[in-house]
């Protein structure tokens, strides 16, 4: 019998939805989910008509992280487990995506699965949901996942919230800037929603140079930061996305892009 799948990917007017689902265990992070994340992911990130991507769960946990039944398991083995190496993997494809990522928390979250959170460029959650660093209270820590949240998150908030293991809920995640938004469960839809329009909006290739744009501008010196930008924002006044752009804004119009 074939296993059913742990992850669901569905893509309809530019928007792919891939969704964690294997609430049974509350969408934990195995060797097994990890790889068919990884293989949803670039499937979407290479199809030409996705625009947008949206990553959730299913049932009422976002995700729990790492499955450590399945942790365990490798150890009694004495085999060395693919969990981290994968979940890296996993991180490192929605941190390249050439395409907006927005991750609609549908429930709580913890341990890893804040570092999908902490990769995505977008993250709305219920206002009531919780999430916590638990690692260190079962004596390991978050490693993998730093990288990914502690960009995120004011300094001393990741040491407070990494060091104690403290539960905390989604207006918490906001301050702390894990997310960038908490609303009312009932509006979670609508409000993930309103972001994929706006994200529509954008010319696909300008969307594309957003992320690489914001990288070099934290890492060149002042000067050098400012003639790469300025080549940059030449090269897109000029490209034929920016001309189309600017002719519609004259013209009264949406861009050939929007509803596209």
């Amino acid at each position: 019998m074939t296993a059913a799948p742990l992850v669901r990917s569905e893509a309809a007017v530019g928007v792919a939805r891939v969704t964690l689902d294997s609430p049974a265990n509350r969408n934990a992070l195995s060797s097994a989910l990890l790889r068919q994340l990884i293989e949803a992911l670039e499937a979407v990130f290479a199809d030409p008509a996705v625009r947008v991507v949206v990553l959730s769960g299913t049932g009422t946990v976002f995700s729990s992280g790492a499955d450590l039944k399945e942790q365990r398991e490798y150890r009694a083995r004495g085999e060395p487990s693919p969990v981290s190496d994968l979940l890296a993997a996993a991180l490192t494809r929605v941190l390249e995506s050439p395409k907006p990522v927005v991750a609609r928390v549908n429930g709580h979250a913890r341990a890893g699965g804040l570092g999908l959170i902490g990769a995505a460029d977008i993250a709305i959650a219920p206002a009531e949901a919780t999430f916590g660093f638990a690692e260190v209270r079962i004596g390991v820590v978050p490693a993998v996942i730093a990288v990914t949240t502690v960009p995120r998150m004011t300094a001393r908030a990741a040491l407070e919230l990494f060091l104690t293991g403290e539960t905390f809920d989604g207006r918490r995640a906001v301050e702390v800037g894990l997310l960038n938004r908490a609303v009312p469960a009932e509006e979670l839809d609508a409000e993930v929603e309103r972001y994929v329009d706006m994200l529509s909006r954008g010319g696909p290739e300008a969307l594309r140079h957003i992320k690489p744009m914001l990288a070099r501008v934290r890492e060149l010196p002042r000067d050098e930061a400012f003639r790469a930008m300025a080549t940059l924002s030449t090269e897109r006044f000029a490209s034929e996305e920016g001309q189309q752009g600017m002719r519609a804004f004259a013209e009264r119009r949406d861009p050939p892009w929007v509803g596209a």
